[in-house]
């Protein structure tokens, strides 16, 4: 009996992992998560280095506020133009020159930092360039997945990318952490740049054909007029794309106020901020298995309200917390939650979108993720500053509950998504 028990539980496991790495056994995309996956690691040991090299050269928590509104301004800006190029542009050829041009910043911040010249107005003009280059690279990326995977593997693939990228998340602050401490930060951005050639290989190595779904004649400023009045029509999407405009506003901002949290909040210094880092990137891990095997059942809209007070509940919690421990278990909380919002809303845009409008729509939901982001991060280092750090937090949480309560209840076209 045992046995049989046994068996049945080991069945049970091969079919949830089948279920998991579903999209993997398409080959382009197996390539291609590899290639991102390695990168991934490098983006986040310098997106931890950078914090803690701001906090040297500035000690002020408005400055990191400042940098990384810097690096996500040209998105707020410039999404919708690159989601258009996207549609425009067979999507391969253009992550080529994306991927490349990302890596040069890392590679200049390096040589910076490592010949002692580096001062705060190269971080804040790198950011910004990293900032452009990514409003053409995040709506190609996103958009590019689902004619590698189709429509009835994205939820799976979305999953996966969010499993490489939590893995990242994880390794890539404590690398970082270690690396500060026992070589200095140089070499965090060096090996940043390096990375995205993982990527850079992946793409090239792939066999697809290029295809470009619009119009190359249609002038861009009437692709991306065509962009917005699809989303204006079609109140679901915009009520999906307002939830993460409230996320990316109130309740991100967490992100970049870490190194006070670390330094000051909770006494454990550089290791200790790799440690909070990788926290949110265990929680999300956990979150991205179970996107990826995860099946809404028409619910998916009533997935992501959920998972967005559980957001806002979980950085209330950790805003109280003084025990570094218990701040670690809190923050945990906030990666599951915030994965699982991100990777249903985005499930259900691509899959309610036409083909030829993907790239534009995608680029609205980068806009409202990272291009929205620049206000929360000023917004919430502007009150560190003057009423600290867990006051910023608290706030943010609560304005990010009480919007996306009063959204779902004004907004009920969202719920028939599925």
């Amino acid at each position: 009996m045992s046995a049989l028990k046994n068996g049945g539980i080991i069945a049970a496991e091969n079919r949830y992992f089948q279920r998991v790495l579903s999209s993997l056994r398409n080959r382009n995309y197996r390539i291609y998560w590899i290639g991102q996956s390695v990168s991934l690691i490098g983006t986040w040991m310098q997106s931890t280095a950078q914090g803690w090299l701001i906090l040297q050269l500035t000690n002020s928590s408005f400055y990191l506020g400042l940098v990384s509104a810097l690096g996500t301004l040209p998105v707020l800006f410039f999404s919708l133009f690159g989601g258009a190029i996207a549609d425009r542009v067979p999507k391969r050829k253009l992550l080529l020159f994306t991927q490349t041009s990302l890596a040069i910043p890392a590679l200049i911040l390096g040589v910076l930092v490592l010949t002692n010249r580096v001062e705060i107005w190269h971080v804040m003009l790198l950011a910004f360039f990293l900032g452009l280059m990514n409003a053409i690279d995040a709506p190609t990326r996103q958009s590019f997945i689902i004619e590698l995977v189709g429509k009835d593997l994205l939820m799976n693939a979305i999953g996966l990318n969010s499993i490489s990228f939590n893995i990242a998340r994880i390794l890539g602050p404590v690398v970082a952490g270690i690396l500060i401490a026992v070589v200095g930060l140089p070499y965090c951005f060096i090996i940043n740049g390096l990375s995205f050639f993982a990527t850079i290989t992946a793409l090239l190595l792939m066999r697809i054909p290029d295809v470009a779904r619009a119009s190359k004649g249609e002038e861009i400023w009437k692709s991306v007029k065509d962009g917005l009045r699809f989303v204006r029509t079609r109140l679901d999407i915009f009520s999906l794309l307002a939830i993460v405009a409230s996320s990316s506003i109130f309740a991100f901002s967490y992100t970049t106020l870490m190194p006070i949290f670390a330094r000051d909040v909770l006494n454990s210094g550089a290791t200790g901020l790799g440690g909070l880092m990788s926290a949110v990137g265990v929680g999300a891990l956990l979150g991205a298995f179970n996107v990826a095997a995860l099946s809404t059942g028409g619910r998916g809209a009533r997935v992501a309200f959920v998972a967005n007070l559980t957001l806002s509940l979980s950085l209330a919690l950790f805003s109280f917390s003084r025990w570094y421990w218990l701040s670690t278990f809190f923050l945990a909380g906030v990666g599951f939650s915030m994965i699982t919002q991100n990777s249903t809303v985005n499930n259900l845009i691509q899959t309610n979108t036409p083909d030829h409008m993907r790239g534009r729509v995608m680029g609205l939901y980068n806009i409202t993720f990272m291009g929205l982001a620049p206000l929360g991060n000023l917004l919430a280092g502007t009150i560190a500053q003057f009423l600290g750090a867990p006051f910023a937090v608290l706030i943010g949480a609560i304005l990010n509950a009480f919007l996306v309560i009063l959204l779902f209840r004004l907004r009920p076209e969202m719920k028939n998504l599925s």
